[in-house]
């Protein structure tokens, strides 16, 4: 099977960062998804988010605020490039996607053995097998993208632990974790400074909540992909 992911970055060009990335048990999405297979999975699925049923999405104002208009497909109110990630997704739609690929989204443990410790044989980028890193680019967090401007496309950023983009800044992260009506989110934003960055920086968010900073990536089990 050839994932949605997949199969759009092979129509598209788009770099093999699309492609997950094996780990110990599981495997990552190397990017966070984009809003090119998002918009291919709803087209299959014949169906739409919740911020295009009601008018568009969250963002931080005086209080949350709604933007109209703003959606996946239109960010920050103008149409987004197909490499950009898919944000304005709650839980729900995020976890529907993943299944959808025969995957999952990641586990607040699988989150933080891919994000801060590196796990290849022979790590690029001057990291060093077996060591755990304080951000998910190194001993430092310079290279995210906490701009407070907006997300950038995925995979133009420092390349970080393990391979992987972007799981520090540029969008928080929906983890499968719940408490009740909230899920956990990782890796804050480009609203965030970097303390979001970090481990204990994981924030529980409304299941159900969509909005400009949040978007995800998926995880696979053995043979699953």
């Amino acid at each position: 099977m050839i994932r949605a992911g997949a199969a759009l970055a092979l129509l598209m060009g788009m770099p093999a960062s699309a492609e997950p990335v094996a780990l110990d048990g599981f495997a990552l999405d190397r990017t966070e998804v984009t809003v090119g297979a998002f918009a291919a999975y709803l087209a299959e699925a014949g169906t739409e988010t919740t911020a295009e049923r009601e008018g568009g999405g969250f963002e931080w104002g005086a209080g949350w605020e709604r933007r109209a208009g703003w959606t996946y497909a239109a960010p920050q109110g103008t149409p987004a490039a197909p490499d950009e990630p898919a944000v304005h997704v709650t839980w729900h739609e995020a976890q529907a996607f993943c299944a959808a690929q025969d995957g999952r989204l990641p586990t607040r443990e699988e989150w933080a053995a891919a994000a801060y410790t590196e796990r290849r044989a022979t790590p690029q980028g001057g990291f060093r097998t077996g060591q755990t890193y304080a951000y998910p680019v190194g001993d430092t967090p310079e290279g995210m993208n906490n701009n407070r401007r907006g997300h950038v496309s995925v995979g133009t950023t420092k390349p970080g632990v393990n391979g992987l983009f972007d799981m520090g800044g540029n969008v928080w992260e929906w983890l499968a974790d719940r408490r009740d009506g909230d899920a956990l989110t990782a890796g804050g934003s480009w609203w965030y400074g970097p303390a979001q960055t970090r481990i204990s920086g994981m924030q529980w968010k409304p299941a159900d909540f969509y909005a400009v900073y949040v978007g995800f990536r998926c995880a696979y089990d053995p043979g699953g992909q």
